[in-house]
């Protein structure tokens, strides 16, 4: 254990005398927490309106203001016919065009049925389908608010409740996924990067000499980049909290537990890297390329996996940070513990086992 805490300290030492990796691990992270934080969002605001009023009546102004103070939509302009609103449109200062057809207003007021029409700018599909959403459903409030109180109550009452976002803040969906982000992206490239330059600088070879066991010299080199990750849980939450206002219903103690078998996991993919690099720029080509990328568009991260073809939906089950989603976001959100996670806790620890497996029979095949 004596020769352990030596190799553990001499790695210490070399971080602490590198203080752009120091920064790497500690400063990267919360900065880009903060960055996505703010941007990792599907949420969808001030989306520019331009109004056809076909009508200029007090009903049509209501109208109009409703969606001015929505939160939702800004209305850059008004014409007076449908055709005016084409050049707004393509040159892409408005998403939306709400059309109102003259008689608009007596219509309402005689409570007869009256159409608007809505043209939308399709060309960035997921953001239109978000600014549609927010007019169906301001539409259909202004209209049944004006229905109130000409007509009896409807026969059918649906009442909707959203549980563990009721606000449906996106950014409370995001943030504990970054979380799982930022530990692959840190410890497995670091760990790679670290056991490669001890290559190009010829000293794998002189530990290779020593006293050290082999899995002293493993565990003696991923061990602090394990300890740092568990730093980086530390301040990520903090920030996610204490910041962004996250919710945390779940247990802290089991977020930490299963947070050390996904370290272990990416801990593993980064020594895995490290025996097919010889350079440092290959490690790192290796994992942005090869392993960090997929498993970044293939994990639930920024796609569903629901929407993904059969085939896809199969070779997500061996990406670790798809499972590490699950009992983040579960966590943070819904407050469950380990008697729902444990399949995808399992699904950590039989990964992590395999892949630590395979790194360090590598390592025996390369150095032995």
């Amino acid at each position: 254990m004596q020769r352990l805490r030596r190799l553990v300290w001499k790695e210490f030492l070399e971080l602490r005398q590198n203080p752009r990796l120091f920064g790497i691990v500690i400063v990267a992270p919360i900065i880009q927490l903060t960055m996505l934080g703010y941007a990792a969002t599907t949420d969808v605001r001030d989306v520019p309106v331009i109004v056809a009023d076909g009508d200029r009546s007090p009903a049509s102004r209501d109208l109009i203001a409703r969606f001015e103070g929505s939160g939702n939509f800004t209305v850059i302009g008004a014409v007076t016919t449908v055709r005016e609103v084409d050049p707004f449109l393509q040159r892409g200062d408005a998403w939306l065009a709400l059309a109102i057809p003259p008689g608009y207003g007596a219509a309402v007021a005689a409570a007869e049925p009256v159409s608007l029409q809505l043209v939308a700018d399709g060309s960035d599909s997921n953001s239109t389908t978000v600014a549609l959403g927010y007019a169906t459903a301001l539409v259909g409030e202004y209209a049944a608010a004006a229905a109130g109180l000409t007509t009896a109550a409807p026969v059918i009452d649906l009442r909707v409740r959203v549980w563990f976002n009721p606000q449906l803040e996106s950014r409370f969906f995001m943030i504990p996924g970054v979380l799982a982000l930022l530990l692959l992206l840190v410890t497995a490239n670091l760990a790679a990067m670290a056991i490669v330059r001890e290559k190009e600088l010829g000293t794998l070879e002189q530990l290779n000499v020593t006293p050290l066991r082999r899995w002293e010299l493993i565990v003696g080199k991923l061990l602090p980049y394990g300890v740092i990750a568990f730093i980086d849980v530390l301040l990520v939450t903090a920030v996610a909290v204490l910041w962004f206002e996250v919710p945390f219903r779940g247990s802290f103690a089991l977020l930490l537990g299963t947070s050390m078998l996904y370290v272990i996991c990416t801990l593993g993919l980064g020594l895995l890297i490290s025996t097919i690099s010889d350079t440092q720029q290959q490690a790192m080509m290796t994992a942005t390329f090869f392993f960090l990328t997929p498993m970044i568009y293939l994990s639930d991260f920024i796609f569903p996996i629901e929407n993904m073809p059969r085939v896809i939906q199969y070779a997500t089950y061996v990406i670790p940070l798809r499972y590490f989603l699950v009992i983040v976001r579960g966590i943070f959100l819904k407050g469950i513990g380990l008697d729902l996670l444990w399949p995808q806790a399992a699904a950590l620890a039989a990964w992590g086992g395999v892949v630590l497996t395979l790194a360090v029979a590598r390592s025996h095949k390369r150095t032995g």
